[in-house]
């Protein structure tokens, strides 16, 4: 009886890897496996797999139309249309063209013109799948055919305009994909290339606009600052004045003199609109694995945990000092006049459900993410570092709008590049379809081994967690089976930041309390 079972179960067992191998193909469709007895077994025990492929066709063109929501974007148009060429090489390879295109709408940007939609951005991407690895030596012992292999060659280009400082993207990542064991995922990305080109670095402090408020402030504040870089409205004018008087108060040689302090802040805005208006170039490589013991969408009692660790730099870094390129000791090394980043990055999320039975459920999730800048980088590029805040974060926060540390909201879009971040949420049914929730979210970002210096802001050991704020709140969800559409209330209930001496449960009311609309659950 047990050899019959463990019969049944190894067949099981062949006919998955086997589906799932051939699915992965991407040229087939969902194959048909069936089993007949072998005539040629007078004691019938042997069996013939038939295995019947339909052949998909070889081209298709799909298009579809969402609605989207970000920590960024309040509401968005996104538009796609991709073109899949199947078998390109005869060996079950696909390329993939998509075009898209986006229009939304974001109240935090700047839009002096107070247009709705002040969201654009438009993009081509190309993606070549190869159902194996391509190494210059056989991985077949490492990496079977039964981890379901892959290789994938893209590359892409988006463009932003009307948002921010206007950007293009271009990226190029040559990665390996694996599965070790069911409901685990293996990706290595041996190259991950990234250009961020900036395109309106003009209009820098209409974007950050607390920026421009302080140096405004600051520069009203002196008599003697250049009646030349303010406007009838005594307001330095973007970007003549702001440039000018920050010119003045860091050249030694002016005559227009500041104290200590006011020196050291208006530096401080100077390196950020430096960092934040460079171009970056990423040559990075990363190594992720993923596992959850999740079997099925309706299973909540489960656990999974996400791993990531990333480099970047180290390949340019040789490059430069075999060529003669490199620069004086003190200036960044360059590759085609971009100063190229140079960072290790790594990063780990644990996520814990709990079914408690009668619709309700509880679930846990915890984050820790670090990036340390070295060699030819003093800080992180702001697309690799973190935030706080959002309908998936600290909900009781706007996006960007937490820390460094207990840093006040300074800054338009506060980033570090430490995050240590915890939720625990309760799930429960009114009626129907119709979910609530009561939710707790604590954390913060900070900044550690980078050119800050601002004490509010750095991470020195464990007693600076004594600076993670907390929200709470609840929530109300609506589950139309295949999506779901959450609001949040979040309630500021320890604010770090807060130096008048009441931290806990100051403007705890809903005057106070932070909107959130999300697509499907945070965690």
């Amino acid at each position: 009886m047990l050899f019959l079972l463990q019969r049944r179960s190894f067949f099981r067992l062949q006919k998955t890897l086997t589906s799932r191998y051939l699915t992965n193909l991407r040229v087939f469709n969902y194959p048909s496996i069936q089993y007949d007895l072998d005539p040629k077994d007078s004691t019938q025990n042997s069996l013939i797999a038939n295995i019947y492929l339909t052949q998909r066709k070889k081209y298709s063109l799909v298009s579809s139309l969402d609605l989207t929501h970000s920590n960024i974007q309040d509401f968005g148009i996104l538009g796609t249309s991709t073109l899949s060429i199947r078998n390109v090489f005869n060996g079950a390879e696909t390329f993939d063209i998509a075009a898209r295109g986006n229009i939304g709408s974001s109240k935090n940007l700047a839009n002096p013109s107070d247009n709705f939609f002040n969201v654009l951005e438009y993009g081509l991407d190309l993606k070549l799948h190869f159902p194996r690895i391509f190494m210059f030596f056989n991985t077949e012992k490492i990496i079977p055919k039964s981890m379901i292999p892959s290789t994938v060659l893209s590359s892409g280009y988006a463009k932003q305009t009307n948002i921010g400082l206007d950007k293009e993207n271009f990226t190029t990542i040559f990665s390996y994909n694996w599965t070790p064991k069911r409901n685990t995922s293996t990706r290595f990305d041996l190259l991950n290339i990234q250009f961020i080109r900036n395109l309106n670095t003009r209009n820098y402090f209409n974007v950050y606009s607390s920026s421009y408020n302080a140096l405004n402030e600051l520069a009203n504040s002196y008599t003697n600052t250049n009646p030349a870089y303010f406007d009838g409205d005594k307001n330095l004018i973007i970007e003549s004045g702001t440039d000018g008087f920050i010119n003045d108060v860091l050249n030694p040689n002016s005559s227009l003199i500041v104290t200590t302090e006011d020196k050291k802040e208006i530096n401080n805005i100077n390196e950020r609109k430096i960092r934040l208006t460079e171009n970056n170039l990423i040559f990075a490589s990363n190594f992720s694995f993923s596992k959850t013991t999740k079997n099925d969408i309706k299973d909540e009692t489960y656990y999974g945990f996400k791993s990531k660790i990333e480099s970047a730099g180290n390949l340019l870094s040789l490059i430069t000092k075999t060529s003669k390129q490199i620069n004086s000791q003190n200036e960044s090394d360059e590759i085609f006049g971009v100063a190229y980043s140079q960072y290790v990055k790594a990063e780990l999320e644990y996520i814990k459900h709990w079914d408690l039975n009668r619709n309700k459920v509880l679930a846990f999730r915890s984050f820790v993410g670090v990036a340390i800048p070295y060699g030819n980088s003093t800080s992180v590029p702001f697309s690799r570092s973190y935030f706080a805040g959002g309908s998936n974060d600290n909900r009781a926060w706007q996006p960007y709008s937490l820390g460094p540390g207990r840093v006040a909201a300074f800054n338009d879009y506060n980033e570090a590049n430490l995050k240590i971040a915890a939720s625990a949420e309760f799930r429960f049914n009114f009626f129907g379809q119709f979910n609530g929730a009561l939710f707790v979210d604590a954390g913060n970002i900070w900044n550690v081994l980078d050119n800050v210096t601002d004490e509010k802001a750095v991470f020195t050991g464990l007693s600076s967690l004594k600076d993670s704020a907390i929200g709470s709140g609840m929530g109300f969800r609506y589950d139309f089976d295949f999506f779901v559409v959450r609001i949040d209330f979040g309630f500021k209930t320890y604010v770090p930041s807060n130096e008048s001496g009441k931290k806990w449960f100051k403007d705890y009311n809903f005057n106070g309390a932070v909107l959130n609309i999300g697509i499907n659950y945070p965690f």
